[in-house]
């Protein structure tokens, strides 16, 4: 799965988008799901739902500035820790666990990180909130490192790792983890615009970048074996929420994401709403392990026949 940031709907899939590969070339060869949302304004909140399930805090929402410990306050349904802060406690579970306990593996590559498992101190300030040049890093963009029951075991070092570790691993199926969490740059993620390194930014860079990593995804032999490839957008960049009565929320807008696979039919569109819970909770079952937070929430949509419709 590949996350890209902070642009509405109608910019990405409409007639006029700037980003031609995703938009045309890429939505010829798989489902696009029209009714998908974020889950909150700003980033973060978003990418931590993505593998945890727990819904926004007042510091997530403001990209935690300082790389805070979590206070918990208490629990509540579907699964949440109440409370403040940034970093969870290792009594939260996350999606990283749940392969490894399934017998399936995982890592997450980080466009710019360099060293594995980057992340502040606990209580310090986070220097990676800008890009700077030659560094275009964003921590709030890397979901794991927000996780003690992560960054507490060997598996953030083994598997928390620079995007340039993938194309080894993707080679061959042996090494291409059962779940690849991508995180681009913030230039190439459509974020900055300009860049600081010169480049345009936004979905210009965006799909420039996707023309050049996406074609060995789709031609690898995991991905050609059974792979399913998701593209989506952490949240939309108006300041907007989507429907209510969603298990979790779209208070991140409307986003729409790509679902590329053998067993889904090219060009074709699903109008079923969903939200990043509904993406957590579609990986769980693929998985076949439990769901987490919102995830397990009732009336959540994963995703079905509507998606899987190749067959």
């Amino acid at each position: 799965m590949i996350n890209l940031e902070n642009k509405d709907y109608d910019e990405v899939w409409g007639a006029n988008s700037a980003a031609t590969y995703l938009s045309k070339t890429l939505r010829a060869q798989g489902v696009l799901l029209s009714q998908y949302y974020g889950t909150a304004h700003n980033s973060n909140p978003d990418y931590l739902a993505q593998i945890s399930g727990q819904g926004s805090n007042a510091m997530t929402r403001i990209d935690c500035p300082i790389y805070a410990r979590f206070k918990q306050t208490g629990t509540s349904k579907p699964g949440q820790v109440q409370g403040i802060g940034c970093v969870y406690p290792a009594s939260v579970p996350t999606l990283a666990s749940q392969p490894t306990s399934a017998g399936k593996t995982w890592k997450g590559y980080m466009e710019d990180m360099g060293t594995p498992c980057k992340h502040p101190e606990p209580g310090s300030r986070d220097d990676h909130q800008r890009a700077q040049v030659g560094d275009q890093y964003a921590t709030r963009h890397n979901p794991f490192v927000y996780f003690e029951e992560i960054t507490s075991s060997p598996d953030c070092q083994n598997n928390v790792v620079d995007y340039t570790h993938f194309a080894d691993d993707l080679k061959s199926s042996d090494t291409t983890p059962n779940l690849s969490y991508i995180t681009p740059n913030l230039c190439n993620d459509g974020h900055d615009s300009p860049c600081v390194d010169g480049r345009p930014g936004g979905l210009e860079s965006t799909d420039s970048w996707l023309q050049q990593q996406i074609p060995a995804i789709l031609d690898s032999p995991a991905f050609r074996q059974d792979g399913v490839l998701v593209i989506t957008f952490d949240e939309s960049e108006s300041n907007t929420s989507g429907p209510s009565g969603v298990p979790g929320g779209t208070a991140g807008g409307r986003v729409g994401a790509l679902v590329i696979s053998q067993f889904t039919k090219g060009g074709t569109t699903s109008d079923r709403m969903y939200n990043h819970y509904s993406l957590l909770a579609s990986i769980e079952d693929i998985f076949s392990v439990p769901r987490l937070g919102y995830a397990g929430a009732p009336g959540l949509n994963s995703f079905g026949p509507d998606v899987f419709n190749a067959r």
